[in-house]
């Protein structure tokens, strides 16, 4: 009887403790006790609407940001990508309490999903993504007052310029405000006062330099409503480091534009300078492929370095050109036309002596003109001397008499080949086997000049066409150095002015 007496006092006791404990105020904190208050009473007036007395009442969203870290500059896509801090404060009468009742707990942590949040969004949201904020806990004060900061990576749409990539200077823009309540319902301003992004968490990026960061509030009229609609707007604005560029764009460049310059100082007849030509096109058609994966497809304006390398292009594709022209001339002996009068007078006697080479042009006048061969070329007919001279010589050669003789000093009456005044005919001999041979060497003599002077006009003209060749060159090398010198002197002075 004793142990059933003393399991009941256990059992007894066992039950008084549990049911103590349940009973016990503290197994619910104050805390959860109030938060599930505060979001009952959200419940049961829902959080579709704006938490206000009178409908005519406005609030007030103080907005502001807090830039992490740039992730990445888009010039293709164009589009910044961001690693953002939000921080909204806004009063919500819904979310109310007295500390006293409470255990004087001031301040509570909501999920933002039980609540109304204000749908201050980007604008220029450009991200497929339909969320662009992580999800936060909503820091509420018994006053009412919400303080949320959610973090986000932002996809923002921006207008960029590579006009003097990769020294160049972007800017973008950053727009919040509300989607859809106007600015008499909801009204955003600058959190503290504070027109800019705050940086004192900012991460500095490897390729691009913050130098400017400013803010402004606008009001804007759509032609849908007529109510004001205000926004935030936030403006950044970066510089492009340009080590990295240095090595694998500008360095090759100047490498390549010195290689260029000797393009034009090679002769226009040596085949070194088609190789070298076309090398160095290709070198600058890699270049040109490799800027074109750092630039919009359909930039407002193209890079001047791409500019730089269509040009130089353009002046060893005409350069090598002309060289193929000259070289054909040379080698392969074709039947080459002599320059028009026109081209020659241009060249010769205005564009040559401005390019400093007036003597190369007077050396090879002087040379063909010992020829005739510069101006014209005449086959002229022997006068009368030089034919009497060949008539005698050829009787004496049929006589068996030395030419070195004198007419004189054989007895040779010359009456027979005396020409009349107006006769330019050859003298007649008679027909014997010696005067067969000489008729044939005399053929002979008189085509193997006429073929010489056939190749010297062939001559004269490729050297004509060289000098063409060479002057060109000499103009397409100044053109060049030009180009350079100013090209080098605006990046200088854009450099200087940023």
């Amino acid at each position: 009887m004793d142990e059933n007496l003393g399991a009941v006092v256990t059992v007894t006791l066992i039950i008084l403790a549990l049911g103590e404990s349940l009973s016990s105020p503290e197994t619910i904190p104050a805390e959860k006790i109030l938060i599930k208050k505060l979001l009952a009473r959200y419940e049961s007036q829902g959080k579709t609407g704006r938490p206000i007395v009178n409908v005519k009442d406005h609030m007030t969203v103080n907005f502001s940001l807090s830039l992490i870290q740039v992730l990445d500059i888009d010039e293709q896509n164009q589009v910044l990508k961001t690693n953002i801090w939000y921080q909204y404060v806004w009063k919500d009468i819904l979310l109310t309490w007295n500390p006293i009742e409470h255990e004087n707990i001031t301040s509570v942590r909501v999920p933002s999903d039980n609540i109304w949040l204000p749908d201050i969004l980007l604008y220029n949201f450009a991200d497929d993504r339909l969320k662009e904020q992580r999800d936060a806990l909503v820091v509420v004060e018994y006053t009412g007052d919400l303080l949320w900061m959610p973090q986000a990576i932002l996809n923002s749409s921006c207008s960029f310029d590579t006009l003097y990539f990769p020294f160049d200077e972007q800017s973008c823009e950053l727009k919040f405000g509300s989607w859809t309540y106007s600015g008499d319902q909801l009204n955003v301003e600058f959190l503290l006062g504070q027109d800019k992004m705050d940086l004192h968490d900012y991460m500095p990026s490897n390729e691009w330099d913050l130098i400017s960061n400013t803010g402004s509030r606008n009001v804007k009229y759509y032609s849908c409503c007529p109510e004001p609609y205000p926004d935030l707007t936030f403006r950044l604005s970066f510089r492009r480091r340009v080590a990295f560029y240095t090595f694998i764009l500008i360095l090759p460049c100047g490498l390549l534009s010195l290689l260029t310059l000797v393009i034009f100082w090679v002769p226009p007849e040596s085949p070194a300078k088609l190789q070298l030509g076309m090398n160095i096109f290709l070198a600058f058609f890699v270049l040109l492929l490799l800027l074109a994966d750092y630039t919009p497809k359909a930039a407002t304006s193209i890079p001047l370095i791409g500019s730089y390398f269509c040009l130089s292009m353009v002046m060893i594709t005409m350069s090598t050109v002309l060289a193929c022209i000259i070289a054909n001339m040379f080698f392969r002996g074709v039947r080459v036309n002599r320059a028009p009068d026109w081209l020659r007078s241009c060249v010769f006697d205005g564009v040559a002596k401005v390019m400093c080479l007036g003597d190369m042009i007077s050396e090879v006048q002087r040379e063909y003109s010992h020829k005739k061969l510069w101006t014209s070329y005449v086959t002229t007919e022997p006068d009368e001397e030089d034919s009497e001279m060949a008539c005698a010589r050829v009787r004496l050669l049929e006589n068996g008499i030395d030419s070195r003789s004198t007419i004189n000093d054989i007895g040779l009456d010359d009456s027979s080949c005396e020409p009349s005044p107006r006769r330019r005919t050859p003298c007649r001999v008679p027909a014997n086997p010696l005067s067969t041979e000489v008729s044939a060497i005399r053929e002979i003599i008189s085509r193997f000049d006429e073929r010489k002077a056939n190749e010297d006009i062939r001559k004269r003209n490729t050297e004509e066409w060289r000098i063409i060749a060479c002057v060109v060159d000499r103009v397409f090398f100044t053109f060049y150095v030009l180009i350079n010198i100013l090209g080098i002197a605006a990046i200088m002075l854009k450099a200087k002015m940023a």
